[in-house]
């Protein structure tokens, strides 16, 4: 019989401090793992895995506030403006100040970065067939993380002391 991984769960004497039972562990080591394999097919494109992220973001809506970027890849402006200026630096983004409000910036692809579109649209299929793992399962596996990462900002934003 399988034991369930539970706080608290003795079960058979089990030591709820084992390294493989820590979940933090796991999501560590698939995140390297994982990040290897982008690492491989993304570098042919000329982009990191971050940078990959803010493109994603861009080639489904752009312009796009810097403001925006940072919230939906829940990344601070000191990470991201490096990303930025970087892509900014190989001719994929611009950043073009809001007529209306100067202090609002917004980005926006160059024709290059529309271009790189049409490769990264390998990476997704090459990831799962190098990870070699069923597409059902890593359905399952996003939307388990996706609830976990939703757990994990409200259990935050209730440990800054913030409310609903």
């Amino acid at each position: 019989m399988a034991t369930t991984l539970r706080p608290g769960n003795t079960a058979l004497g089990e030591n709820p401090l084992l390294l493989d039972r820590q979940v933090c562990f796991a999501l560590a080591v698939a995140n390297r793992s994982v990040l290897r394999i982008y690492r491989r097919l993304l570098d042919p494109l000329g982009l990191t895995h971050p940078q990959y992220l803010v493109m994603l973001a861009l080639w489904e809506s752009e312009p796009m506030a810097v403001k925006a970027i940072g919230h939906v890849l829940q990344l601070d402006s000191a990470t991201l403006s490096p990303l930025l200026k970087r892509l900014e630096a190989n001719g994929l983004i611009e950043r073009r100040r809001r007529g209306d409000d100067e202090r609002n910036v917004d980005i926006v692809l160059t024709d290059a970065g529309r271009d790189l579109r049409e490769q990264a649209l390998a990476i997704p299929p090459a990831v799962v067939d190098a990870l070699g793992v069923d597409w059902d399962d890593l359905l399952e596996l996003h939307s388990a993380l996706t609830k976990v990462n939703a757990a994990a900002l409200r259990a935050e934003h209730k440990g800054s002391g913030g409310g609903d």
